[in-house]
């Protein structure tokens, strides 16, 4: 099958951090093992703020990510930034259900879906985070 002429520009590359669109420009983000993968509290901060804000007003946020959920005991910090050894012998920033809800109230967001969390024979858990933009 061909691609489209255009299929080029249906896609950019971009840092999550650091989205190059305009406020407001999208009625659906989703972020599927994507901030997991943020070095630091900072990190993780920028990359959900940048997301947010390319969101309009009533608008959905959809994410996927790895979590401590179901983990807290089996899961080694490395250092105070977020960054985890989990079982599985990999490393990631790891959110918890009060960081998750105090973002939500933070960014004046509400839940449309309550958060859940799977977990993989208790190598990892993957934690599912929906929130609507108010307005």
């Amino acid at each position: 099958m061909l691609a489209p002429a255009n299929a080029a520009a249906n896609f950019v590359v971009a840092p999550a951090e650091d989205l190059p669109f305009q406020d407001n420009f999208f009625d659906l983000a989703i972020c599927s093992a994507v901030l997991h993968f943020a070095n630091s509290h900072e990190h993780f901060d920028a990359m959900v703020r940048s997301i947010w804000r390319v969101i309009k007003p009533g608008g959905y946020f959809f994410a996927r990510l790895a979590s401590d959920i179901g983990l807290e005991k089996l899961v080694f910090p490395l250092g105070d930034g977020g960054v985890y050894l989990l079982p599985d012998g990999s490393t990631r920033y790891l959110v918890n259900q009060e960081q998750l809800l105090n973002y939500t109230e933070n960014l004046q967001g509400e839940l449309f879906e309550p958060i859940k969390t799977t977990n993989v024979q208790n190598l990892r858990c993957m934690t599912t985070w929906c929130m609507r933009k108010s307005g």
